[in-house]
């Protein structure tokens, strides 16, 4: 039976498995000689690391420096230290020696794919357009963007490159990516939300450790979660959330709030913990047009397309279910996928259609002097899906309405119509100006393409085409909002 079949009956029959994740192992008797050696030394040099560990589970457990950082010959991190051949790099393959399950479950998931994102549009612009090549190091003669490096890097993760003498070069190291390729060919970081070296799970469940990556003007999960009921019923009642306790089973455990952690990997009364951030989420809200979750798996080869968007969609109403009724999850649905429908058909399907014949004109105009990023339209058809359009999907998502409305809706609209339709008409005025034929006839195409847009139902009130009957009733509606606050 294929990985792919297994996960899909596991998601099938979810309700027979266990109510949350145990890992198995033979937990040593006693601490190895080996890691009281090291600890012989490091609790005197890194106190703070001895009382982190001193903490943590993996003290209790007996396992200790050596049984994590153990290297072996011949792998590229590895180096000698203090007659032992250690390596930095903990990696996914590293933990998934007690921790199989939870490394099986997050290889398979988006975040351990995230370092993929390398050498998109996205890093076009901290290499080229915001960066430059003048951080040089052994790995990186010719140099590499130090934007680079300190942005994208250490929240998707990078390549860590090794140089000579087994260490990580230090363009590629310290990074704790979600999505970090390791040297052992694993991609993924357990220590981007399980911060070392106490491993702490209440620290891992709250809002906070995803905050740290999902924040800012294109995906501002933190900001959207505290605005909504969720974070601030979580913030009133922290003390209530019960964050240390062993298998945190929404209404059972807690009832106070939901994290990020309780929708999203948390058990439920009839689904066990998952390391796979995706299993629960029917639309990705990251590409310009609409997506599902489980198309991107199937283009990554990931067994989890097998779960497809409507099974995602299951599994997370019922998370829901542990605190709302079946009507009002159904009924949010509704609003939030409505949204999804307007952002796409009016926004996302005519925006990057003109944008792609917009950058045809201006290619053919600028020849070989083009370049992405290079004119005001890039950013501001970028912003546009990158920025507003993902902050409206994830803000309805997760129910924060002044983000979807004036970090989002309005956002869209105000860009649209201020910034990228005058820019469209400039760029329809340069090819046909343009002494190039090529660029002329192309220019007249946008033209006619645009003229086609703005008098569609969704934009032809911004050429005086408003609906008359939807405009008296708007008008209608006015003067009763008028009357009744006079």
């Amino acid at each position: 039976m294929s990985r792919a079949v297994k996960l899909l009956i596991l998601f099938l029959l979810v309700g027979t498995t266990s109510a949350y994740a145990e890992t198995k192992i033979n937990i040593p008797r006693e601490l190895s000689k080996a890691s009281q050696e090291c600890i012989g030394c490091h609790s005197q040099t890194t106190v703070n690391i001895y009382q982190e560990w001193g903490r943590s589970k993996h003290f209790r457990a007996n396992v200790g420096c050596l049984e994590c950082h153990e290297a072996q010959k011949g792998e590229p991190d590895a180096f000698e230290h203090e007659g032992k051949l250690i390596s930095v790099i903990v990696s996914p393959k590293d933990c998934q020696k007690c921790h199989e399950k939870e490394v099986d479950e997050f290889e398979n998931s988006h975040h351990s794919k995230a370092g993929r994102i390398m050498g998109s549009l996205d890093n076009t612009l901290a290499e080229v357009a915001e960066g430059n090549r003048g951080m040089k190091t052994e790995a990186f003669p010719e140099g590499v963007s130090a934007a680079a490096v300190n942005g994208c890097w250490q929240c998707h993760g990078s390549v860590v490159k090794i140089n000579k003498n087994g260490k990580p070069d230090v363009a590629t190291w310290p990074n704790t990516g979600i999505g970090r390729v390791n040297p052992d060919g694993t991609e993924g970081s357990c220590t981007a939300c399980h911060q070392r070296h106490e491993f702490s799970v209440a620290q891992a469940r709250q809002p906070e450790n995803c905050g740290r990556c999902h924040m800012g003007p294109d995906h501002p999960q933190i900001e959207i979660y505290q605005e909504s009921k969720h974070g601030i019923n979580y913030y009133a009642n922290k003390e209530r959330m019960n964050l240390e306790s062993a298998k945190w089973i929404a209404g059972e455990d807690y009832s106070a709030a939901p994290t990020c952690a309780t929708c999203h990997m948390s058990a439920t009364t009839d689904m066990p913990v998952t390391h796979n951030v995706g299993l629960r989420i029917k639309w990705n809200n990251r590409p310009p047009q609409l997506k599902q979750a489980h198309e991107t798996d199937k283009t990554w080869n990931l067994a989890s397309a097998a779960v497809t968007g409507d099974m995602r969609k299951a599994n997370m109403e019922k998370v829901c279910a542990s605190c709302h009724n079946v009507n009002f999850v159904k009924a949010f649905y509704t609003q939030y996928e409505a949204q999804l429908q307007l952002y796409s058909e009016k926004w996302a399907k005519p925006g990057e259609k003109l944008f792609k014949k917009a950058t045809e004109v201006l290619k053919a105009v600028k020849g070989s002097e083009y370049a992405a990023f290079a004119q005001k339209i890039d950013y501001t058809w970028f912003e546009l899906w990158h920025h507003e359009g993902r902050r409206v999907r994830h803000a309805a998502s997760m129910q924060a309405p002044d983000y979807t409305q004036w970090h989002g809706n309005y956002d869209l609209a105000r860009n649209w119509y201020g910034s990228y339709v005058p820019e469209l008409k400039e760029v329809i005025e340069t090819g046909k100006s343009s002494k190039d034929a090529n660029a002329q006839k192309l220019a007249g195409e946008l033209d006619a393409m645009l003229t086609e847009v703005m008098n569609d139902p969704n934009h032809q009130w911004a050429v005086g085409k408003e609906d008359p009957t939807a405009k008296a009733e708007r008008s209608k509606r006015v003067k009763e909002f008028q009357e009744r606050y006079k």
